[in-house]
């Protein structure tokens, strides 16, 4: 077997870093290959390259963070405006509304469940 049939085949550098954005669901080896491929190409150091992506995806999951409870805020907003009520909050005020209706019961001494 010959020097180059055991090397990996080049790939182009966007597609190293396409694939750098879910190296995360492939777990630490996997990254840590994408890293080491990506230093080599860069000329740079692998530990260098490793804790750059490593920042990167830690900034990436804190934006997308940020992004999912702004969404969630844009949501209640819009719901608001339209006069509706999310699912949790009319199921809250059932409960509050059924737990005065046991405690007038009781008041009136009359049996709850009738």
């Amino acid at each position: 077997m010959t020097a180059m049939a055991t090397e990996t085949p080049a790939r182009p550098l966007s597609e190293l870093l396409l694939a750098g954005v879910g190296w995360a669901s492939q777990g630490l080896d996997a990254a840590d290959q994408l890293a080491d491929e990506l230093a080599k190409r860069l000329g740079m150091e692998t530990l260098e390259v490793r804790a750059a992506m490593r920042e990167s995806l830690g900034k990436l999951r804190d934006e997308a963070g940020r992004l999912g409870s702004r969404s969630d805020e844009a949501l209640d907003g819009a719901l608001a405006k339209a006069g509706l009520a999310r699912r949790e909050a009319l199921e809250e005020l059932d409960l509050r509304v059924a737990q005065l209706e046991h405690r007038l019961s009781l008041l009136e001494g009359t049996n709850p469940s009738s």
